[in-house]
């Protein structure tokens, strides 16, 4: 299997400090022993405004020199601008379409990354659930239909502990199947998951092939392995379905008190420790 780690635990959401430079957490990242990294785009590492044609060379050579790669693109939610992709208002469900396509090509020009993470969206008071959604239909359709034309897949994501509209496996199944785009494909987040009091390694199972991506978190978004949850059970059912996607961790940083390279470490030992295990 592959594994990759989410940049978040290296700042910026929610908790700011400890925080890295992008070369810096390349190059920790590639020293414990991760194939790829995911980028979340923001600062102070990937906010795509802020990051230039030569800064995107500097980090696409800092990734070459350690033998890495960017394993996904995941555009933050939330924030000044909302970024809610299923906004009641107009003018920031078209800033987000923007954003989302911006950080795809951030991905594609830096290392040719052609997997975007997709949070639906959420609706506010006074807003009508049906609305939301079919508002979050007809944006991301749009992005897809713009990744489509460098063959980039998107995933869509269940987020039940942050947001209210795609919150479960049969909700991201039925917006997959609603916007009905070759590219668009399905993720889950084993903290979400857990959020519901649901077994995670169903939701590998019920996904099947249309999972192309993963986030590893136990309770508390504390390493694997460390926290209560069965990750022998999830990595096995990855195996069975022969899931070939990157194997990402999203945990470290509800707290500053995290130390994101302990984190780093401990996640990956634990879930290849459990990889050799399985049958």
């Amino acid at each position: 299997m592959k594994y990759s780690f989410n940049t978040w635990a290296y700042s910026h959401f929610p908790c700011w400090v400890p925080s890295y430079p992008v070369e810096e957490v390349i190059k920790r990242l590639a020293r414990i022993g991760y194939d790829g990294l995911e980028l979340g785009c923001a600062q102070p590492q990937a906010w795509p405004y802020f990051t230039s044609a030569e800064k995107r060379k500097m980090i696409s050579k800092t990734l070459k020199e350690n033998n890495i790669r960017i394993s996904s693109i995941l555009p933050a939610p939330g924030g000044g601008p909302g970024g809610n992709i299923a906004s009641a208002n107009q003018e920031e469900r078209r800033w987000t379409i923007q954003y989302w396509k911006d950080c795809m090509d951030m991905g594609l020009e830096i290392d040719e990354c052609k997997l975007l993470l997709c949070v639906c969206g959420w609706y506010i008071y006074g807003t009508r659930e049906r609305d939301a959604w079919r508002w979050a239909v007809e944006s991301i359709s749009e992005v897809a239909d713009y990744a489509a034309k460098s063959g980039v897949t998107m995933v869509l994501e269940p987020t039940a502990t942050d947001s209210n509209l795609v919150e479960s496996c049969d909700d991201a199944i039925n917006m997959m199947e609603d916007i009905g785009k070759d590219n668009v494909k399905l993720m889950f987040d084993v903290t979400h998951a857990l959020y519901r009091n649901e077994v995670p390694s169903d939701y590998v199972r019920l996904m099947g092939k249309n999972l192309k991506h993963i986030h590893m978190a136990d309770y508390d978004r504390k390493a694997p392995g460390t926290n209560g949850c069965d990750f022998v059970d999830i990595m096995q059912a990855l195996k069975d379905i022969n899931y070939d996607g990157y194997v990402t961790m999203e945990n470290g940083y509800p707290t500053r008190s995290c130390h994101p390279d302990v984190v780093a470490r401990q996640s990956l030992e634990n879930l290849k420790a459990i990889e050799k295990m399985l049958k």
